[in-house]
């Protein structure tokens, strides 16, 4: 809490490091329907960008690898080290979306453990699973299997 009794605003937002900044924030506008809420850079003077893109409500940022501080796409590591979880109503039409907008389809949407999932690679590396809980969500009693 802070001084005045008030509990400080928590979120977490994922932050993206890509190759081609620029032509990754088109994509995620063209896959996800994203809009772009802030962005610095990403000009033909200043082509690295640092953007934050929201879908739904939801935000994460994008912006152009930079080793020297630690930021590297997955292209530079072979892979990916975080899956994103895109929660929507029609996970078969985004899924579909972003296919047409250059995705590599994973796998399909299906039904398993309550949800129905599927994944996509995004041009840059990164895996977004597609989805929506089929129950209640999060379940009233832990899951183990």
């Amino acid at each position: 809490m802070d001084r005045h009794g008030a509990q400080p605003r928590v979120s977490i937002a994922a932050q993206l490091s890509v190759r081609r900044g620029r032509a990754a924030v088109e994509f995620y506008k063209a896959a996800f329907g994203a809009v772009e809420d802030y962005r610095v850079g990403g000009t033909d003077d200043h082509q690295e960008v640092v953007a934050q893109l929201s879908v739904g409500g939801a935000s994460f940022w994008v912006s152009d690898e930079s080793p020297p501080h630690g930021n590297f796409s997955p292209e530079s590591l072979g892979g990916a080290t975080v899956r994103m979880l895109l929660i929507v109503d029609d996970p078969d039409a985004v899924i579909a979306q972003a296919v047409d907008a250059g995705a590599t389809q994973i796998y399909p949407a299906g039904e398993e453990h309550g949800w129905r999932l599927g994944r996509v690679e995004d041009p840059f590396g990164h895996h977004w699973e597609i989805g929506k809980p089929l129950v209640d969500w999060p379940p009233t009693t832990p899951h183990t299997a």
